[in-house]
Formats: structure tokens, sequence, C-alpha cells
């Protein structure tokens, strides 16, 4: 029994690399939770089928679905400084702190 333990541990670290292990992970689980081998050929076809029409992973398509939607805070912030109501809320604030300072000096 432990013998076939070591053995299969061996085996599972020597080749887990020869393909990529979280293309199983899936099917793995829905096969384990279910009991329904159709349901996990179909996951493991279908992301399979996915990734190589579009070159990236069901969750990688997903995520650059998702980014897309996502406003940048970089360009918001951009905006707001380059604005012209911006400017002159600086400009103001920078002219009564000099009459503040002038009138605090006399």
């Amino acid at each position: 029994m432990n013998k076939k333990i070591f053995i299969s541990l061996s085996i599972l670290c020597f080749l887990g690399a020869c393909g990529a292990p979280t293309a199983m992970l899936g099917p793995a689980y829905t096969l384990t939770s279910t009991g329904n081998v159709t349901q996990a050929g179909l996951s493991y076809g279908s992301n399979h089928l996915i990734t190589s029409y579009t070159g990236k992973t069901p969750i990688e398509n997903l995520e650059e679905i998702t980014s897309k939607n996502i406003p940048k805070k970089n360009n918001i912030q951009k905006q707001t400084l380059e604005s012209e109501d911006f400017y002159q809320l600086v400009k103001n604030k920078i002219e009564k702190s000099r009459g503040r300072i002038k009138l605090s000096n006399q």
C-alpha cells in the first residue's frame, strides 16, 4: 500500500511538467464531485477548444473582457489635472494664500 502511494507520488512529481497540470484540475474536480464522466469530458473539451481557437485560456479571456469595462484610474486623474477647472482652483488657492501671508507679515 505504501509502495503504491510512493510510486504514484514519484511519477506525479517527475511527469507533472509534461502538460499543463491546471488543464485537468477543473474536469478532475467535476468528475470527483459529480461522478459524471460526460460532464467532466465536456468541461475539458470545451476548455481545450476555447484555448485552441483563441490562443488564451477561458480565464484569460474572462480577465480581458472584464478589464475593458473598468475605466483606468490614471486616465481620470490625468484628465482632472489637465482640466481648466482644476487650474483655476489651484490658482485661486495660491492667490488666497499669498494674501494671507502678506497680511500676516504686515
